[in-house]
């Protein structure tokens, strides 16, 4: 994967590929040009099976990402032209699609879509100074990268309600009980434990993990029964894969 991107830096150990959101100087603020770069290295992780992990994290000292850059976007093209830019390059589909695992290091300003982008993650761990807030609201806008979907989804209506509507600022001990991140970590040890993780990860089946990761996401969607019965013929697959690889 060339590493030729300027928002966003790509470090490939093994079957582990570090992104790092690149902007520090405005708190890696999400703009037109992360979101191009980040559309391409996702399409390439989709189609490399020697990618098994991914690691996201944000540079520098104060942020992941404190959200939309505001200087670009309140200042794009007309909507009409901007809805056609989301249709040619639906970013946030493609992540969601996308049957590999993420692991989110959070530290610092975890604002709007930088929380959105933690949200398309699998498994989230935070140091403990973390700020999260959701403004869109409050600035006259919706949450634009799928957060009032994976938001209620993972910690349901009412807590969703409660950090879209009264645009609060929460803690890490809160995202930790509301259920946003998976696990504290101190700022110094964010970054090897998160490698930590995705090394034991990768060292598994990675055609096993990654039906796994379909069953979790598409299975919340589903009833019970339904979602029993995609896991018994995901199973039936996997028990045939492995008598024919016997054979």
């Amino acid at each position: 994967m060339v590493n030729n991107f300027n928002s966003i830096i790509l470090d490939k150990k093994s079957f582990i590929l570090t992104i790092t959101l690149n902007r520090p100087e405005v708190l890696n603020a999400y703009n037109m040009q992360m979101r191009d770069e980040l559309w391409q290295v996702l399409l390439a992780i989709k189609d490399d099976p020697e990618i098994k992990v991914i690691i996201l994290k944000g540079a520098g000292e104060k942020a992941f990402c404190a959200g939309a850059d505001l200087t670009e976007f309140t200042t794009a093209p007309s909507q009409t032209i901007a809805r056609k830019v989301r249709r040619l390059r639906p970013i946030w589909e493609l992540w969601a699609s996308i049957q590999k695992p993420f692991i989110c290091a959070l530290h610092g300003y975890v604002i709007g879509s930088g929380l959105e982008m933690a949200l398309l993650c699998d498994l989230r761990l935070a140091s403990p100074e973390i700020t999260i807030r959701m403004p869109e609201v409050a600035l006259g806008m919706l949450p634009a990268a799928g957060g009032s979907q994976t938001l209620t989804k993972l910690t349901g209506i009412s807590s969703a309600n409660n950090l879209l509507l009264t645009t609060k600022t929460i803690s890490a001990s809160e995202a930790l009980q509301m259920g946003l991140i998976s696990k504290i970590v101190e700022l110094s040890d964010l970054i090897s434990e998160s490698e930590k993780i995705a090394d034991t990860i990768a060292d598994l089946n990675s055609s096993q993990v990654q039906s796994l990761i379909h069953l979790v996401k598409n299975g919340k969607e589903l009833t019970l029964n339904q979602g029993l019965e995609l896991e018994k013929n995901a199973t039936l697959k996997i028990t045939s894969n492995l008598n024919l690889t016997k054979k």
